[in-house]
């Protein structure tokens, strides 16, 4: 089943069950489909890599927004924030823990035969791809620079 035919489902569910902060969510996802679907080159559809790297978008720009609210002390629009990103994490794949994304980069480290920062973007791209979804960039690339500082 396709995204969009689970953001349609959930919507329904959503507006009979009154509940207004999933609806906004879903809203926000099918809008980025419709916009994907409808970029040069689409040909009106979107690729399950593409669905995964537009709700990975749609939780990032939300979590910055986030970032922000709690630092202007705008708790209302930061649970505004906070419930969107809950909505759209239920499409994602589970997220890796700390240990595990350490243990999967020591790997990826030891294959690619890294010792040194130099080797960083070397190791980047090939945890990048592997982890895709299943970790944030950031979060990546945080724990491989502790890695090969080490």
């Amino acid at each position: 089943m396709s995204l969009e035919v689970k953001i349609m489902a959930e919507m329904k569910e959503a507006m009979k069950a009154k509940n207004e902060a999933t609806l906004r969510g879903l809203r926000a996802i099918k809008a980025e489909i419709i916009k994907a679907k409808t970029e040069p080159g689409a040909n009106g559809a979107i690729t399950e890599d593409g669905e995964l790297k537009l709700l990975q978008k749609l939780v990032k720009q939300r979590k910055d927004s986030l970032e922000i609210f709690v630092q202007q002390n705008r708790a209302d629009l930061a649970q505004k924030e906070q419930e969107e990103i809950n909505v759209i994490e239920r499409f994602l794949p589970k997220q890796l823990s700390q240990e595990e994304l350490t243990e999967a980069l020591k790997t990826i480290i030891a294959e690619a035969g890294a010792t040194t920062m130099a080797d960083l973007g070397k190791v980047m791209g090939v945890a990048s791809k592997q982890l895709a979804g299943k970790a944030d960039g950031k979060a990546i690339a945080a724990t491989v620079k502790e890695l090969l500082s080490k």
